[in-house]
């Protein structure tokens, strides 16, 4: 018993439940997901170690650089972090009244399918997929080719299967499926709606399955 005294006694804590809800989602536009690959992340570690090189680039492999910027699951499934769920749903908080994003963050959490090598939890998604070729701008304004994969399209658009851990003294579970969709209107992954410094994104939204 956690507590201190009051002039009516001390305050008494009870147990906090949990409650699961497994909920499915489908894509309404095609999802773009995005990992720093191993050669990026090189290049940051010697960049912010001191260490300066000026190796020459490598042409373009479309292909590898798509396979490399590919969340994979242990069984070779594609996934998306599960973070970028619950991120979404935590963004979609500001479209309903009686709910905090504070609150939020430590009362729902979005479990994944398993942990990829680097320790990221992810969910799988299926759907068919395309290679990307995109001409984001970099830092310094320089337009630039990447490629990616996208998952989904207008016929068979991608799916996901979710689970959600939820606080039911918070909030309920017909809620939580409310708080998803409406997330999906942010989106998932790349040139998502929701992306900080995009104007135009449609990619990577979804909506929750028989709602």
């Amino acid at each position: 018993m956690v507590g201190k005294s009051t002039p009516d006694g001390p305050i008494v804590l009870q147990k906090i439940d949990r409650d699961t809800a497994i909920i499915d989602v489908v894509g309404l536009s095609p999802v773009i997901p995005h990992k720093w690959s191993e050669k990026a992340l090189r290049m940051m570690r010697e960049s912010q170690s001191g260490v300066k090189t000026r190796a020459k680039k490598d042409a373009k492999d479309p292909q590898a650089e798509a396979e490399g910027s590919t969340y994979y699951l242990p069984d070779g499934r594609p996934g998306i972090p599960a973070t970028a769920f619950k991120a979404a749903m935590v963004g979609a908080i500001r479209l309903f009244d009686g709910l905090t994003m504070v609150v939020a963050k430590s009362a729902l959490f979005v479990e994944g399918d398993a942990l990829d090598e680097q320790g990221n939890d992810l969910v799988a998604i299926s759907g068919p997929r395309i290679l990307r070729e995109d001409t984001p701008r970099n830092a310094t304004g320089v337009a630039d080719l990447r490629y990616r994969y996208a998952y989904g399209n207008n016929d068979e658009p991608w799916r996901a299967t979710l689970k959600v851990t939820y606080l039911p003294r918070v909030i309920d579970q017909q809620s939580i499926l409310l708080l998803l969709d409406a997330a999906g209107n942010g989106g998932v992954g790349d040139w998502r709606p929701s992306a900080p410094k995009s104007a135009t994104g449609t990619f990577g939204r979804f909506e929750v399955v028989g709602l």
